[in-house]
């Protein structure tokens, strides 16, 4: 086995589990609202999650076409995949850290920081434009749509319902909470499996495996979904307790409204504009969104002020554990 051969194997290897770590620390995305209300158990919710995660991930191929070939330009060779491989490792630590902490940081955002990072570390060229347009304003914008809209649909909520008897509305909403936090999984396979199937494509276009302007083979759309799907069911309590309890004591109506508007801007931003955006981000800021209709004081902002720090961090933080990452493996490889 050459080492080219070797080294694509390796960055699929760890690709792979980068994804499988990605859906543990995104699982409560999708479910933390729907458990913190009792509409699921926490079982059952991750098995749907899973499941529809899976299924999300085979809905389209726009995210990772950006991810892929519209972040950064990495070399032919075994010196281009040391520079992948190290970018994922960014990722994967910054993953592990918010993880033990129980802080809902991006992983997309963390993974685009490892490619920038070990991208500069190498002095290989980063499409800043592209960051610009399909990371950047996507990142600013994401959230403050999912605050409003959450906030919009559930003022129209509170609006639509004010006559009705509050037991009997939770009861209608934790069923409706089944369907908006299956929509909210499937937004989640869509964005966030597709970002490491554009990362795999990446190694093996840079391997010599794959052209440019090759679709994406179908075992990687395939192992991408069963990775994130797996991960995703192992569960990621701590981030789950936090954003399901600790930003707001959410009701099944806020749940419902929280889920829906961030299954919109993920649906969205994946078909309409295939933008990486971070499901983190989104679930995080439509959860405040809906706290904030009932009262502003009801959000805790001293939880919230850690989390956004956890944001800002993540890009330049995942850079810089992958640049270390890239001199360590740049000095053993080559």
């Amino acid at each position: 086995m050459d080492l080219t051969l070797a080294l694509v194997i390796g960055v699929v290897v760890v690709a792979l589990a980068f994804d499988y770590t990605n859906g543990f620390h995104d699982a409560a995305n999708a479910i933390a609202t729907s458990v913190s209300t009792r509409a699921l158990t926490p079982r059952a919710a991750l098995f749907m999650a899973a499941a529809m995660n899976f299924l999300g991930a085979h809905l389209g191929t726009q995210v990772a076409a950006t991810v892929g070939k519209g972040i950064i330009d990495a070399p032919n060779g075994s010196h281009g995949l040391v520079i992948v491989g190290s970018g994922l490792i960014g990722a994967i630590v910054w993953n592990l850290i918010t993880w033990y902490f129980g802080l809902p940081s991006s992983s997309s955002h963390a993974l685009i920081g490892g490619l920038v990072g070990s991208a500069l570390a190498s002095s290989s060229a980063v499409h800043w434009d592209g960051v610009v347009e399909k990371v950047v304003i996507p990142m600013i914008l994401s959230p403050v749509i999912g605050f409003t809209l959450a906030a919009i649909i559930m003022i129209a909520i509170l609006w639509g319902f004010r006559h009705s008897q509050p037991a009997k509305t939770n009861r209608g909403f934790r069923h409706a909470q089944t369907v908006s936090a299956a929509a909210m999984a499937l937004g989640h396979g869509l964005q966030d499996a597709q970002k490491t199937m554009g990362v795999i494509f990446l190694a093996l276009v840079v391997g010599g495996f794959q052209k440019d302007g090759d679709p994406i083979p179908q075992w990687v759309i395939l192992a991408a979904a069963t990775a994130i799907s797996l991960g995703t069911y192992a569960g990621g309590w701590r981030i789950m307790r936090t954003l399901g309890r600790r930003i707001i004591a959410l009701t099944p109506p806020q749940g419902f409204a929280a889920e829906a508007a961030a299954a919109t801007v993920l649906y969205t931003a994946a078909i309409g504009f295939g933008a990486p955006i971070s499901t983190t981000h989104t679930i995080t800021s439509a959860i405040m969104g809906v706290g904030a209709t009932k009262r502003l004081s009801a959000v805790r902002w001293g939880v919230a002020g850690n989390i956004v720090t956890a944001w800002v961090l993540t890009i330049p933080a995942a850079a810089l554990v992958a640049a270390l990452s890239y001199y360590a493996l740049h000095w053993m490889v080559e």
